[in-house]
C-alpha cells in the first residue's frame, strides 16, 4: 500500500485518533477511492448521449418503411423486455472484447492455422490481444473503462429507442400531414415537426432511464473496472494489523452508507434539472403539463383560463 501523504504517518500505531484518521484517509488506496467517483461520473457523461445516439438510431430503424431496417429497429427494442441487463452486460463486455480480438487477429496473423476456438478458451495470436500484453497498465485500465461505456450505451440505447420510438408516436399525425400539405418533404417533417415535437414526450422516459442509469453504474465493479464500489468493499473490509499499516474492524457498513448518501444526493441533484428541462420544453405544447402552465400563467395574470 503506497503510502499517505503526511510525513507523521511513519508510524501509525503512535498517532492519536485524528493524525490516524488523517494518514488513513489519505493512504494510495483511497486516492483511488476518491478517483472512482469521478470514474462513474465520467461514465455517466459519456454513455447518456451515447446512448441517446444509439436510442434514435433504433427508434428511426424501427419506423423506417424498408422492412429488413424496421426489423433490426424492433428487434433491437425488444432486447429490453424479458432478459435481465446483468445478462446482457456480461454478454457484450465479453462479445466486444472477443469480437475485437477476433478482427485483430484475422488480418495480423493470417498464417495462424490452429483453432481460435478450443473448447472454453478463445485463443488468439499474441499480436493480435487487446491490448497487448506489454502495454503499461493504464491501457489496459482505459480499455476496459471503454468496453464498459460501450456495453452500457447499447443496453441503454435499446431503452433509449424503445422510448423514443413511442414518443415519436405520441406526436399527433395532423401536424406532420399539415407539414406536408405545406409543401414538406418527408424528410423535413421528420426533422422540423416530429423531431423538435417528440422530447417533450420522451423526457419523462428519459428521466427515468437517466435514474436506472444512474443506479446501475456499480455494474462496472462486475465489469472488472474499479469503481466506488470495489473501493468500498476493498477498503471497508476487516484489516488485521501489520507494519506500517492501518488495522481497523469491518467498517464496510460506514463505507456504503457514504456511498448511499451519494447516490441519493446525485439523484436529487438530477430530479431539480429534469424538472427544469420538462417545464422548458413544455411550455406552449399541448399536453398536460404545458396545459397546467398555460393555466397557471394566465391564473397569475388574473385573466380566466
Amino acid at each position: 500500500m503506497r503510502p499517505a501523504i503526511f510525513s507523521f504517518c511513519s508510524d501509525p500505531a503512535s498517532l492519536d485518533t485524528f493524525h490516524w484518521l488523517s494518514c488513513y484517509l489519505t493512504t494510495g488506496k483511497h486516492m483511488g477511492f476518491y478517483v472512482s467517483f469521478g470514474t462513474v461520473l465520467l461514465l455517466l457523461a459519456i454513455t447518456a448521449p451515447l446512448a441517446l445516439v444509439f436510442g434514435f438510431g433504433g427508434a428511426m430503424a424501427a419506423r423506417a418503411h424498408f422492412a429488413p431496417l424496421s426489423w433490426f429497429g424492433k428487434g433491437y427494442i425488444a432486447i429490453v423486455r424479458g432478459v435481465p441487463d446483468i445478462a446482457f452486460f456480461l454478454f457484450f463486455v465479453i462479445a466486444l472484447d472477443q469480437g475485437i480480438e477476433w478482427l485483430r487477429h484475422q488480418v495480423k496473423c493470417p498464417d495462424w492455422d490452429a483453432p481460435i476456438r478450443q473448447g472454453n478458451d478463445f485463443l488468439v495470436c499474441s499480436i493480435a490481444k487487446m491490448p497487448l500484453n506489454s502495454a503499461p497498465q493504464w491501457m489496459h485500465e482505459i480499455y476496459g473503462f471503454s468496453l464498459a461505456v460501450l456495453t452500457f450505451a447499447i443496453v441503454f440505447g435499446a431503452f433509449a429507442a424503445n422510448v423514443l420510438f413511442g414518443a415519436m408516436r405520441a406526436v399527433p399525425r395532423a401536424q406532420i400531414e399539415t407539414a406536408e400539405a405545406y409543401g414538406m418533404s418527408r424528410g423535413q417533417a421528420f426533422w422540423r415537426v416530429l423531431v423538435p415535437q417528440m422530447w417533450v414526450f420522451a423526457l419523462p422516459g428519459l428521466s427515468n432511464l437517466w435514474m436506472v442509469l444512474i443506479k446501475a453504474t456499480p455494474l462496472l465493479f462486475l465489469l472488472g473496472v474499479e469503481d466506488i464500489v470495489y473501493w468500498a468493499r476493498e477498503l471497508g473490509g476487516s484489516k488485521a494489523p501489520q507494519f506500517t499499516d492501518y488495522p481497523h474492524p469491518d467498517w464496510r457498513m460506514w463505507y456504503f452508507l457514504g456511498l448511499l448518501i451519494f447516490y441519493l444526493a446525485f439523484t436529487k441533484v438530477s430530479e431539480i434539472a429534469l424538472s427544469r428541462i420538462t417545464r422548458r420544453l413544455s411550455r406552449g405544447q399541448a399536453t398536460l403539463a404545458g396545459e397546467a402552465m398555460r393555466k397557471d400563467q394566465a391564473n397569475s395574470e388574473g385573466t380566466p383560463a
